[in-house]
């Protein structure tokens, strides 16, 4: 059974940040079936990677131009990066450039409209598996309870950043991938390819000593 302290130590975090997930995350892990420990390793390995260490719940869109455009040169130009990207000086891309960065690498994707309808600002990534687009927002109301296609930003609220983290788990079949211990497959359907991969690793073998040492 998950408890505070072998969650604390299979994650790393600090005690504010057990508090106040805990909690939330067992409750949704219970919900949604990651209730072995393979799968519960595997899940807490994921959703830190993607968070920061359970640090960040929304996408950070505080992009250099170089980095923006190594990460997104097949959506975005150049010459756009360059404008949109984070300026000599600044410490943080303005808001009104965030918007129009996400417009327009999110853009006729993942049931996003084009870049006017502001889809891609709109649905970025939130809760502690990013949760990104349109249609995956609208695939999990249903298993949510909650229009969060109407209101995106309750994916910001603790409770539903973590259980949006497990339905999406859920339903996209990678509670049986963590029974196969299979990191490589769940790395690629959560990012789509396989950025990350050496942190997902560590923090995966962290989680496995703890959690299925027993």
């Amino acid at each position: 059974m998950l408890t505070a302290a072998n969650f604390q130590s299979a994650t790393g975090v600090g005690g504010y940040l057990r508090d106040v997930w805990f909690p939330n995350i067992n409750a949704a892990m219970n919900k949604f079936g990651i209730t072995n420990p393979y799968r519960q390793a595997h899940f807490l390995a994921q959703a830190g990677h993607e968070s920061g260490g359970f640090s960040r719940i929304q996408e950070n869109l505080n992009y250099s131009a170089g980095s923006l455009y190594a990460m997104f040169s097949t959506r975005i130009s150049q010459a756009e990066a360059d404008s949109l990207g984070r300026q000599a000086g600044e410490t943080v891309v303005p808001k009104p450039r965030q918007q129009q960065i996400a417009n327009i690498i999110y853009a006729n994707r993942n049931g996003n409209g084009d870049i006017s309808s502001g889809d891609g600002y709109r649905f970025r990534g939130r809760g502690l598996i990013q949760i990104t687009g349109r249609s995956n927002y609208q695939a999990l109301v249903k298993r949510l309870g909650v229009d969060i296609v109407a209101d995106p930003d309750q994916l910001t609220t603790y409770a539903l950043a973590a259980e949006s983290a497990a339905a999406w788990w859920s339903n996209h079949g990678l509670n049986t991938l963590a029974d196969k211990d299979d990191l490589l497959a769940i790395t690629r359907i959560i990012n789509g390819g396989t950025n990350g991969l050496d942190d997902r690793t560590a923090l995966l073998l962290k989680a496995k000593g703890v959690l299925c040492s027993g």
